[in-house]
């Protein structure tokens, strides 16, 4: 599920020009991630994430950011090992992934869930189904990101928003990751961008207000023949410093670091028509936690 000042972004949000459906429920999605070594699957050798040091994060992060930057501007190398998940908290236990055996919600706010509980497990069920949603492919067209934008975020914070990322989606940061500049896709391909939570951690709470982290994974890319920018997993974390607000928990801010990533396995880089009919034929998950 971090952006440079040079920006303008300042404590604002989370795209740059620069060139998240959920978990738990029945449906569980399944797609082969590329190989570490062997190529990306489209006839070229793999090239290393570019760094993502040069970026601060801004209020109501949008969570494949770093994932669509470096993607679309491949060809430097990595950062430093640092990915900034060190922070305070208890440590899980074996039931941090056990099922809870808790209903999950059925309010919905647009196509969001809503109506989490009023405590520690709503607080992390939140702050997963927002990290999916604010990863998603909605994000890269104006109407749907304010949508999501609203459904996710504290009131208070939802205009600045919406203004540091209407600069943010800009038509030359999406012509960087292989749409058209009005945020439409090329005739031919399916573009990619699912963030897929690994893992919750309550960081804080108190009363009104949580922080939340969560570890996720996600694909981001352009899928079929003749694509330039191929699919590509990413891993990073998310804290979202949540607030109860009208009867829910809502981002106040937010931020992400990379990792922890794991190492790659040895599954062979499927070809772009095979993701790309993953893509089509695999829904996301529809609730988180």
């Amino acid at each position: 599920m971090s952006l440079d000042d040079d920006n303008g972004y300042g404590k604002g949000s989370g795209r740059t020009d620069d060139a998240y459906s959920t978990i738990g429920g029945t449906r569980q999605t399944r797609t082969r991630l590329p190989d570490g070594e062997g190529g990306d699957g489209y006839g070229a050798p793999r090239r290393p994430a570019r760094t993502s040091r040069s970026m601060v994060t801004v209020v109501g992060v949008v969570v494949l950011l770093i994932a669509a930057i470096a993607f679309a501007n491949m060809g430097g190398g990595r950062g430093d090992a640092d990915n900034g998940s060190g922070s305070a908290g208890s440590k899980p236990g074996s039931s941090s992934t056990a099922a809870t055996g808790t209903k999950p919600v059925t309010g919905k706010n647009g196509s969001i869930p809503s109506g989490f509980a009023h405590d520690e497990q709503g607080a992390q069920s939140a702050a997963s189904n927002y990290a999916v949603a604010l990863g998603s492919v909605g994000m890269f067209n104006a109407e749907t990101r304010r949508s999501i934008v609203q459904s996710t975020h504290d009131p208070a914070v939802v205009d600045n928003l919406l203004t540091a990322l209407t600069k943010a989606y800009s038509p030359g940061f999406l012509k960087n990751v292989g749409l058209n500049e009005d945020g439409t896709t090329p005739g031919g391909l399916t573009f990619v961008s699912r963030t897929i939570p690994v893992g919750t951690k309550v960081v804080e709470q108190g009363g009104d207000t949580a922080t939340v982290e969560v570890w996720c994974t996600g694909l981001v890319g352009m899928a079929g023949q003749g694509s330039t920018k191929p699919v590509t997993a990413t891993w990073f974390t998310i804290s979202e410093k949540l607030k109860w607000v009208g009867g829910d928990w809502r981002i106040e801010s937010s931020s992400q670091t990379e990792g922890p990533t794991p190492v790659n396995g040895d599954n062979r880089a499927s070809t772009a028509d095979e993701i790309a009919g993953a893509v089509q034929g695999y829904g996301g998950f529809t609730y988180a936690r």
